[in-house]
C-alpha cells in the first residue's frame, strides 16, 4: 500500500504534526496523542508528530517500515529540529492504540514508550518497536480482563520533544482512593515521571482543596532513586540525601499543578489523570487521561 493509497483509503496522511486538527480524533492518531493534540493549542504540551493509523495500516500491508515511510520520518523529524532548535532532538515515543485512555481502560503501561530516543535510526527503531507492541500478549491478555477483543486494533505513534524533567508529577482532578471530588491528589518525586508511573520510587503525596488550592494533606514520600536520562534510554540513580526529606514541589508549584488538573477537567468533562512536569521553572503537560477507577 503506498502513501497515497492509504490515505486514500483512510482519509488521513500516514503522518500529522501534534497540533494539527485532523491529529484530534481517536481513529486518526490513538486516544493519547489525540487527547494531547486537542490541548496543544491552550497548554504548554511539548512539540511533536504522530504516526496515524494510515501509517499502521501501511506498514502492515507492506510487511514493514518502507522507504517512503522513512522520508515522511525524517522530514518530520527534521521540522522538529527546527522547532525545537536542537540539531538532534531527544524525543519520547509512545504508542497511542484507538481504545486506549478511554472511559472504561485506560492501556496504562501495556503498550511501549521509549524515551530519550536520538537520531533518526533509533527513532525508526522505536516507532516500529511501539507498533509490534500492539500485538504483543502482554495487551491481548490485558484486553481479553476488560472485555474487549483480543487482537491488535490500529495504533498511533506519538513522538515529542523529551521534558528532561527536574521533577515530575501526576496529578488526578479527584481523590481516586477516596472518590471525594472535592480534592486534588498530586504524586511528585525527582527527575523524569517513569520512576512514579513505574512504582520505583515512593514519591511525595500531596492532596490539594480545590476550593481555595489549600494543601490539607502532605505525605513526603522517601523519594531514594530518580530516572534521569542514560545513553540508550534512561537509569535510575540516586537522589541526594539532602533532598530525599525536602518537598519535590512547594506550595506555589502544587497551586499551578493543582489549577492545571482542575482546568483539564473541565476541558474534557470529567475527571482526569494528568502526567506533568517541570523543567527550568516551567510547567508542560504531558498526558491527560480520564480516571477510569474512580468510584
Amino acid at each position: 500500500m503506498t502513501d497515497v493509497t492509504a490515505e486514500a483509503a483512510l482519509g488521513l496522511p500516514p503522518l500529522l504534526r501534534l497540533d494539527d486538527p485532523r491529529a484530534s480524533t481517536v481513529e486518526a492518531v490513538g486516544g493519547k496523542a489525540a487527547r494531547l493534540s486537542r490541548l496543544a493549542t491552550r497548554y504548554r504540551v511539548p512539540p511533536g508528530f504522530c504516526l496515524t493509523t494510515a501509517a499502521w495500516e501501511w506498514q502492515k500491508t507492506a510487511g514493514g517500515m518502507t522507504a517512503e515511510l522513512r522520508m515522511l520520518i525524517e522530514a518530520a523529524h527534521a521540522e522538529l529540529a527546527r522547532v525545537t532548535g536542537q540539531a538532534e532532538p531527544i524525543v519520547a515515543a509512545r504508542s497511542s492504540a484507538v481504545d486506549e485512555d478511554g472511559a472504561g481502560s485506560s492501556f496504562a503501561g501495556q503498550l511501549e514508550t521509549f524515551l530519550n530516543v536520538t537520531g533518526l535510526d533509533e527513532l525508526l527503531r522505536a516507532i516500529a518497536g511501539c507498533w509490534d507492541s500492539a500485538a504483543s500478549e502482554r495487551v491481548a491478555t490485558y484486553r481479553r480482563e476488560q472485555g474487549l477483543p483480543s487482537e491488535a486494533v490500529p495504533v498511533g505513534v506519538l513522538v515529542q520533544q523529551l521534558v528532561d524533567a527536574d521533577v515530575a508529577a501526576v496529578a488526578f482532578s479527584a481523590n481516586p482512593v477516596t472518590g471525594n471530588r472535592d480534592e486534588v491528589v498530586i504524586n511528585a518525586s525527582y527527575g523524569l515521571g517513569e520512576s512514579i508511573v513505574s512504582g520505583t520510587v515512593t514519591p511525595d503525596t500531596y492532596t490539594v482543596r480545590r476550593s481555595d488550592l489549600t494543601i490539607t494533606d502532605l505525605r513526603l514520600g522517601e523519594k531514594q532513586v530518580m530516572t534521569i536520562r542514560a545513553p540508550g534510554g534512561t537509569r535510575e540513580v540516586p537522589v541526594p540525601r539532602l533532598l530525599r526529606a525536602q518537598r519535590a514541589l512547594d506550595d506555589t508549584h502544587l497551586a499551578e499543578i493543582a489549577r492545571l488538573a482542575i482546568d483539564l477537567e473541565a476541558a474534557t468533562g470529567a475527571p482526569v489523570d494528568v502526567e506533568c512536569a517541570y523543567r527550568g521553572g516551567d510547567l508542560y503537560l504531558l498526558q491527560c487521561r480520564p480516571i477510569t477507577t474512580l468510584r
